[in-house]
């Protein structure tokens, strides 16, 4: 970044812009995630533009960027074999009254990515395709109840969802009551809460693998109990998509759900979302079978040809270029900076670097060394003043060696800090203004 790390790093055109923002657009942005609450006080930047793994806000400030675009950026921003496919098909039309030919060439291609499905059906966004495999899940099992991992973040901004949520206003508790929990890795909980919902339970839904490596035999052991209580098994992949392997965690790890959804790395920033799975199910939201229809998904933008085209172009990226090997090998390398780097500050405990290498995120604990937004924030003050933008440390492809051992050395100046905070008589006077806060609260 072109300014330097002092205690008087400002953003003034960016503070303009998100009150713009907060003028026209209520939270300020489209996506929680993104909002200005998320960063320190008067220091959330408004982009300008990106090129690889960096972007630029509007004061002139260029940053080494994780987590690009929610995860959804995993290649770099305009990669140029991405952009060479949108633009084919730009050229020749987006949406028409009828399928066109680059909606079977897409699925043709997941399904050869995704082996382990049978059948492919897009959308824009992940809310769209998770809550059309409740549904389905509903309707093949003629059950009302849903089964979510109470330890996962985010399935849908639908309303099956975000009544369990603490930003569940305006959500009737009749719907909420039908959604029941169950914890990661323990599988003889959720034997015990689907016996005590004894043929109610239409599906089980979790994140295949999160910060931490599925327990030996979890995936197995849950793939059979939902046979065993007749529900349909549901792998969320939106993150575990292509970031573990080219075919997700599913293909990864050897077990095969009923059905999955991808999204996020599925199209490099262009909106593309996919439900996938076996066609016995599938196919109860097409035509070519007996019973009584679903309302699977049907969307005016789910097939726009130049996301479509995108989402080919990613899945032929990641296979020819060994991506989510790249990816892995980054993670690695920032992993261990950034540990070597709080260790030599002494504060080893309480930055704490999570996760698999290619989705990596880190914790900021207190003297206590428990979690902290309030060390939260003034660690994100420091990155970003020493040009890291940095809500995870979730890598993309474009970073390079470079910006890696950029990132160390910003780590390890805001670490420094960080220990002083760890060592004053009050903390709160390194954050100047408000902690950042959690995305999910029930006020302002």
């Amino acid at each position: 970044m072109d300014s330097e790390d002092s205690g008087e790093f400002i953003l003034p055109r960016s503070r303009l812009a998100n009150e713009r923002l907060h003028a026209v657009i209520p939270g300020g942005a489209h996506t929680y995630a993104k909002g200005d609450d998320q960063y320190p006080e008067h220091l959330a930047p408004v982009i300008s533009h990106g090129h690889g793994a960096h972007v630029w806000d509007i004061d002139g400030n260029r940053y080494i960027e994780y987590g690009s675009g929610l995860r959804s950026v995993s290649l770099g921003h305009a990669h140029p074999r991405v952009l060479e496919a949108v633009r084919r098909e730009l050229d020749r039309g987006s949406n028409f009254v009828r399928p066109s030919i680059v909606e079977v060439e897409a699925a043709e291609r997941f399904l050869a990515t995704v082996p382990t499905a049978e059948m492919v059906k897009f959308a824009k966004n992940g809310s769209d395709v998770t809550t059309a495999a409740v549904r389905l899940a509903r309707a093949v099992t003629g059950r009302p109840r849903v089964a979510i991992c109470g330890d996962h973040p985010f399935f849908s901004v639908d309303d099956w969802f975000i009544g369990t949520t603490p930003m569940s206003t305006g959500i009737p508790q009749a719907t909420t009551e039908l959604t029941v929990a169950f914890p990661y890795g323990d599988l003889a909980a959720t034997e015990e809460l689907l016996t005590r919902y004894q043929d109610e339970v239409a599906c089980l839904i979790l994140e295949p693998a999160t910060h931490t490596e599925p327990p030996p035999g979890y995936l197995k052991g849950l793939r059979e109990l939902a046979d065993r209580h007749g529900c349909v098994l549901i792998f969320d992949e939106m993150i575990t998509g292509l970031r573990w392997s080219e075919s997700g965690a599913q293909g990864l790890y050897g077990v095969v759900p009923d059905l999955s959804t991808f999204g996020k790395a599925l199209g490099n920033g262009f909106a593309v979302s996919a439900l996938a799975g076996r066609r016995e199910l599938m196919e109860r939201g097409g035509l070519r079978h007996p019973g009584d229809r679903v309302f699977l998904l049907s969307t005016t933008h789910g097939a726009e040809t130049h996301s479509l085209a995108a989402a080919m172009a990613v899945q032929t990226t990641y296979v020819e270029e060994g991506v989510t090997a790249r990816l892995h090998a980054l993670g690695e390398r920032l992993a261990a900076g950034v540990r070597d780097a709080a260790a030599s500050m002494g504060v080893g405990d309480h930055l704490v670097v999570r996760g698999r290498a290619s989705n990596l995120v880190f914790a900021t604990l207190d003297e206590n060394r428990q979690p902290s937004q309030e060390y939260r924030t003034l660690f994100l003050r420091r990155l970003l003043a020493g040009g890291v933008l940095a809500p995870s440390f979730v890598v993309s492809s474009a970073l390079s060696d470079t910006d890696i051992d950029h990132t160390v050395d910003v780590v390890a100046q805001a670490c420094a800090v960080y220990r002083k905070a760890l060592d004053s008589a009050d903390p709160t006077t390194w954050l100047a203004g408000r902690p950042v806060k959690p995305v999910f609260r029930r006020v302002t």
